[in-house]
């Protein structure tokens, strides 16, 4: 799904079509930082801090936030394929404000640390995809879970939940996968591959489906264009336990420094996400 001229071609549609919010974008980010999201009802105080998790293979650099008092269910967020960055960062802190403790994670840590924002050029980012698979998102998984399960900050009686944006959506799926009794809820935004090939056992949509997890699906219009069996697909196998929704986005139109960003779709799935955390990370 993250290529370059597909992404560019997006943007010139959906621009033109009134769909795309951008709120000074240029300068936003050539300044490193990224937009401001609106506020929050009854916002929590956060605290927040960069930590470094270790795992098999080797140490994830991340960001940690939380409400500042108390423990609340924990949610592991992973970026798209620009990385962890100021505009995740903020996701995140918003997030955390509406009760939940956040841990965004550097999906990268392999290759390194990236300055990346939501306009880098998409094919200056695959070489840091290095060493990444089904596998590695599973071990992952498990450490950044465990992690987050030592911290204070953290109610561990309650379900744990997980959202990916682009790439980060069958990494979401993987992580149900991967701790099927920790995880009771998956949210996928514009993900990509969540469907694999026909015949793939292993396909994040067919090992997800196997856990007890409540999922939130929400797919980018141009994504559906390109394959638009895979919204049946996915409610034929989750059934109930999934809402499946085609967007009229772009895809990527969730973070706030993307070129393809819509403020009324990606809040109107910023609310079905806070829906899904509450009916199921009890």
């Amino acid at each position: 799904m993250c290529d370059q001229d597909y992404f560019e071609s997006d943007r010139l549609e959906y621009e033109a079509r009134g769909l795309i919010t951008r709120r000074q974008f240029g300068v936003l980010v050539a300044a490193g930082v990224s937009m401001i999201l609106p506020a929050v009802a009854n916002a929590q105080q956060t605290g927040e801090k960069d930590v470094e998790i270790k795992t098999p293979d080797g140490t994830c650099d991340a960001y940690f936030v939380y409400p500042s008092s108390g423990s609340a269910a924990a949610v592991l967020l992973w970026p798209d394929i620009f990385g962890l960055r100021p505009a995740m960062r903020t996701m995140g802190k918003r997030l955390a404000s509406s009760g939940y403790s956040v841990l965004v994670v550097n999906p990268f840590y392999r290759v390194g640390k990236t300055k990346a924002t939501g306009a880098t050029p998409i094919n200056e980012m695959l070489p840091f995809r290095k060493g990444m698979n089904q596998m590695t998102d599973m071990t992952d998984a498990k450490a950044f879970i465990a992690w987050l399960d030592s911290q204070p900050q953290v109610n561990k009686a309650r379900k744990i939940g997980t959202q990916g944006y682009c790439m980060g959506g069958p990494m979401a799926f993987n992580t149900a996968s991967a701790m099927p009794d920790r995880v009771g809820a998956v949210a996928s935004f514009h993900g990509g591959g969540l469907v694999g090939k026909e015949g793939d056992a292993n396909s994040p949509h067919l090992l997800a489906s196997k856990t007890k997890a409540q999922f939130l699906i929400a797919i980018a219009e141009s994504d559906d264009k390109q394959r638009p069996m895979d919204k049946d697909v996915l409610k034929q196998t989750f059934g109930q336990r999934a809402e499946v929704e085609v967007y009229p986005a772009a895809h990527g139109w969730c973070p706030p420094d993307t070129t393809v960003y819509s403020e009324p779709q990606a809040e109107k799935a910023w609310g079905r996400l806070l829906e899904l955390y509450k009916k199921a990370l009890v």
